[in-house]
């Protein structure tokens, strides 16, 4: 997983910026490295996650359409705990004491 907390060093790079922004950015005081360095982190993990769900997709529909089927692990033993006659109650509801 993508790890920036931990990422201490900085390095320095040049930058083309529009220059109006750039101009209305320093007037109001903004720290342009890390203002760029936040913003440059949230994409980074949109477009990791993204390429993520695109490299997976094959195996998240499969996993999908198979509990779409068979249920989670969770519904089967609920429904095997029904057949036994042992199921909990709903969840909210508490049994008379």
């Amino acid at each position: 997983m993508l790890q920036f907390d931990k990422a201490q060093k900085k390095r320095a790079t040049n930058l083309s910026l529009n220059v109006a922004t750039l101009e209305m950015a320093r007037e109001l005081g903004l720290n342009l490295s890390k203002t760029v360095d936040e913003l440059l982190e949230k994409e980074v993990r949109r477009v990791y996650r993204t390429q993520w769900a695109e490299r997976n997709k094959e195996a998240i529909d499969a996993y999908n359409a198979r509990i779409a089927v068979e249920g989670t692990f969770a519904q089967q033993v609920h429904d095997w705990l029904i057949e036994q006659g042992e199921a909990p109650a709903p969840r909210g509801v508490r049994e008379a004491a």
